[in-house]
């Protein structure tokens, strides 16, 4: 069976195993072939035992039976599906010419590294955690960052600048840290520059006198990844770790986590923090993008690059709502929000900023509440200030300058109890969902809890967040392919394929809703479901197939993003089926069924949908 090795050996999930096991599976392989308009599974039959690769010819996916949604050709499998959840058959598979196909049993049980077949659902195009920069490497994501850390070198509040700097110089470190009460202080190179350089203070001075009291902290089992992005956040070269206790026990610098290619996020958020005009945002904006395009080429991976880009994005607008003249939000306590894409820090390139506030005025202010036009037109300037650094505000009016989405605390509080009391609006259903994602930016944060807690507690909640999934499952990825057609879920065929909207949103919709059931909807969709997964709302198979599915879309759409800029082209959500090669095309055909197949399961499972 030579000619079975050669060719399973090149095929995608099999071209992962060694040679030891692809001749193992050639002692089980059984050769089987089918006229043209045989039926080789029918929908609704038991789990399959045997998972089918296609030699020759080609097979078409049938629903219910009669409607062809994919089209399968050499090299491509099926049956693994149902083999290995053991659930029936979702559709019929019927050879659409004279088909030879390969039929072997379930391969967990025959080969030594079944983890290579990397069976569940999807196979990513590229596992980016691991793509090395032409510089060493682009360090492993989901190590905890303790692995990178350096023991603090200690100090204590009151010794002198002098004798902190001969400290620092001798053990060759460019930070010290210290304990003040139950504060943790730390003092930089860079404060050193800033600070006592410019003559203001003596070496003689404390060394707190120059050092940043509290400092930013981040418990040393986070993952690097998180640790970067908090690092981008604040803006900072330096963040401390501590222990479950709260102790500080090491100190991660920027350069020892990312790549030397991989800094240039820094510089653009600190061009943004020392911006001191609207044209100085402007040049810190240009930034942005081209930082985007260098970090892709050097191997980030591309949610965590999404993740990063928001960051910056959201520092833009941040900086530009503390650089406002307008004297209405020096009387209010504000809270600027992001929602949409950005507010869950997944966004493409092209995602619009969606931005909302929530306020109340003080009792000691002095002077009449403001209505609410006036604090919708009052916002005006940050909506007018986002296409000159490159970005959209939403068309669809989901802005803080738009009233509905620029409110006080009592009327947001008003408005989520009506959505919450009548699930049966879409329109209700759309707000709601849309408030879900919304995350705080900037002023009073505290303001932004209180409007989360309206949305998700209170009288008919079992009936919304039911509402609310269903709402979810009726946004479905397509069927799969037909040549250069995009089957959608009801039959229609398209020539343009829109992974934003029939990808992202139903995974990212879906992820929100089980959030929400699981009692907290904050965060990214990976971490929805992830959240999901932890309270039992989903199987461990079905949380890791949506994660994949979710990172292979977003990707896709990122990659192409990414190579429009570099050629000057207009960016697009949509892809032409006719530019996926075999494999992006199998993969994405796996991931659509694989998604649709789940949102069929939580339809129909009360415990999910809130039912008895």
């Amino acid at each position: 069976m030579r000619e079975f090795v050669e060719f399973l050996g090149s095929q995608s999930p099999y071209d992962r195993l060694g040679s030891d096991d692809l001749d193992s599976l050639a002692q089980q392989v059984e050769v089987v072939y089918y006229t043209a308009g045989t039926t080789i599974l029918t929908e609704d039959d038991p789990p399959s035992d045997s998972l089918y690769v296609i030699r020759t010819g080609a097979v078409e996916l049938l629903d219910a039976g009669v409607r062809p949604f994919d089209l399968l050709s050499v090299g491509d499998s099926f049956g693994y599906v149902s083999m290995f959840s053991g659930r029936p058959l979702s559709f019929t598979v019927r050879a659409v010419e004279d088909t030879l196909c390969y039929r072997l049993p379930d391969p967990r049980g025959i080969v030594a590294e079944p983890h290579r077949l990397r069976f569940s659902y999807y196979e990513p195009i590229a596992d980016r955690r691991d793509t090395l920069t032409p510089h060493g490497g682009f360090a492993r994501l989901d190590r905890p960052v303790r692995d990178l850390t350096a023991p603090p070198l200690w100090c204590t509040p009151t010794d002198s600048i002098s004798g902190v700097a001969q400290q620092m110089t001798e053990a060759r470190r460019s930070c010290a840290v210290f304990l003040r009460g139950n504060e943790i202080g730390i003092v930089t190179d860079a404060d050193f520059r800033a600070r006592f350089a410019t003559g203001n203070t003596s070496g003689a001075d404390p060394i707190e006198s120059i050092a940043s009291v509290p400092a930013v902290t981040i418990p040393d089992d986070a993952t690097v990844s998180a640790a970067f992005l908090f690092m981008v956040d604040k803006g900072i070269h330096h963040l401390i770790t501590t222990d479950p206790g709260g102790t500080p026990n090491g100190v991660a610098r920027v350069v020892d986590i990312a790549a030397s290619d991989v800094r240039d996020p820094l510089v653009a958020r600190s061009a943004i923090a020392t911006a001191r005009s609207s044209a100085d945002l402007v040049a810190a904006g240009a930034l942005i993008v081209p930082t985007v395009i260098d970090l892709w080429h050097s191997g980030v991976p591309a949610l965590h690059l999404g993740a990063i880009y928001s960051t910056m994005v959201e520092a833009l607008i941040r900086r530009t709502v503390e650089l406002t003249t307008d004297d209405l939000f020096a009387r209010l306590e504000c809270c600027w929000l992001l929602a949409g894409s950005h507010g869950r820090r997944e966004p493409l390139l092209n995602s619009d900023v969606d931005t909302a506030l929530i306020w109340y005025q003080p009792t000691a202010a002095t002077g009449d509440p403001p209505t609410p036009a006036q604090t919708a037109a009052a916002s005006e300037f940050l909506i007018d200030a986002l296409p000159s650094y490159g970005l959209s505000a939403c068309p669809q009016g989901l802005n803080a300058s738009n009233r509905l989405f620029n409110r006080s605390v009592g009327d947001w509080h008003s408005a989520a109890d009506s959505w919450r009391r009548d699930p049966g609006s879409t329109d209700n259903l759309l707000l709601a969902s849309t408030m879900l994602d919304a995350r705080p930016i900037g002023g009073h944060r505290g303001l932004e809890i209180t409007l989360r807690n309206a949305l998700t507690t209170g009288i008919g909640r079992d009936t919304y967040v039911r509402a609310m999934i269903g709402f979810a499952g009726a946004e479905r990825p397509p069927s799969g392919f037909v040549r250069e057609f995009v089957v959608g879920h009801i039959g229609d065929r398209k020539r343009h394929l829109n992974i934003k909207k029939s990808g992202l949103r139903p995974i990212a919709a879906l992820a929100r809703t089980l959030a929400l059931r699981a009692g907290d909807a904050t965060g990214s969709t990976t971490t929805r479901l992830d959240r999901a997964h932890a309270s039992g709302l989903l199987t461990t198979d079905e949380a890791d197939t949506l994660t994949g599915a979710f990172t292979l879309f977003y990707q896709l759409v990122l990659e192409s993003q990414v190579h429009a800029v570099e050629n000057a082209e207009p960016m697009k959500s949509a892809i032409e089926p006719s530019t996926l090669d075999t494999l992006e095309r199998r993969n994405l055909r796996a991931a659509f069924r694989s998604v649709n197949q789940i949102q069929d399961r939580l339809a129909a499972n009360r415990y999910v949908t809130g039912g008895s």
